[in-house]
């Protein structure tokens, strides 16, 4: 009896022995696997659109698909379609794929706090690019400096217009950072002159059939005017359109964004202006910035893309 109770309890500890290298030899394999190890190629990062339906968004889009391409990271691109509530459902989307990142161009820089907020819960840094957001927590924000943009516009219309005249702001979609910025630096400069003023400005949510129908309907009550101010290119091609109609083709027109239609307008003669930003440049570097991130390297809290004037001759 006592050699089977000895026998039984030498192999249940031979059993524990072996269920203990077992659990030991699963946890350090566990343990090795850290977050922030994966390789590049595993790497996983969503890129939330505000429209590409807007050229200046289709290059930025295209800038940071190269830049993934490049570095072997998948990227996957969704378009809010100029939607906050799209979009926000959108960004809990790419939660739910489980992305390591997001980079996010807001719509509505107010209403995208909430898809911030849920990334932060779920502990998915992001970056915004082009327009930042109002709230929650954001690793980085890249893009052009919108208020210089807008101060750059009102000192060439102010070069231009040196007798003076009315003049005609087209801002962006209400609540975008973009259009409030660019409205600032502008104001900034032109709110200073006494012989220069804006008769009217009205939101064309940087769409060109707005800013062509906005256009009309100004045109109807303020025909003495001697320049546009669009916050982006789309809306100064519309509002472009508007004049021509009515034989006004000596209104400066200046935009912003040097998208590639508005470029040969300059170059043509019809558009006096347009702030060039470089949204390939901001693609690539929002990819490249992710991927620091990523790997645990600092990162600047605003990264700058340049900006130039570009004018007819």
């Amino acid at each position: 009896m006592m050699k089977k109770l000895v026998s039984m309890v030498m192999s249940l500890l031979l059993l524990a022995g072996v269920l203990v290298g077992c659990s030991l030899e699963n946890g350090t394999t566990t343990g090795d696997k850290k977050e922030g190890t994966k390789k590049d190629g595993d790497m996983k990062i969503g890129l939330s659109i505000s429209t590409l339906n807007n050229p200046f968004f289709v290059t930025l889009k295209e800038g940071a698909e190269k830049a993934a391409k490049e570095e072997n990271v998948q990227l996957i691109v969704v378009d809010a379609q100029n939607d906050s509530a799209k979009q926000i459902n959108d960004i809990e989307d790419l939660i739910q794929q489980g992305v390591d990142l997001i980079l996010v161009n807001p719509t509505d820089s107010s209403a995208i706090t909430s898809a911030v907020e849920s990334a932060n819960n779920a502990n998915i840094p992001v970056i915004t690019v082009d327009r930042s957001a109002d709230g929650g927590k954001v690793v980085t924000h890249i893009a052009s400096d919108n208020v210089t943009g807008g101060k750059m516009a009102g000192e060439f219309l102010i070069e231009k217009l040196k007798d003076g005249g009315n003049v005609v702001e087209l801002e962006g979609i209400p609540g975008s950072s973009a259009a409030r910025e660019r409205g600032e630096g502008f104001h900034q400069v032109i709110d200073k002159t006494s012989n220069i003023k804006v008769v009217a400005k009205q939101a064309a949510d940087f769409d060109r059939a707005k800013g062509l129908s906005v256009m009309e309907n100004i045109l109807q009550s303020h025909s003495d005017i001697k320049a546009v101010f669009a916050h982006n290119d789309e809306m100064a091609l519309g509002a472009l359109e508007a004049l021509e109609a009515r034989g006004m083709k000596d209104v400066i027109v200046v935009g912003f964004d040097a998208t590639e239609d508005a470029v040969k307008a300059v170059k043509d003669g019809k558009m006096a202006a347009t702030v060039a930003q470089k949204p390939e440049l901001i693609g690539e570097s929002a990819v490249k910035t992710a991927l620091k991130v990523l790997k645990g390297e600092k990162v600047e809290k605003f990264i700058p893309v340049p900006l130039e004037l570009v004018k007819g001759n």
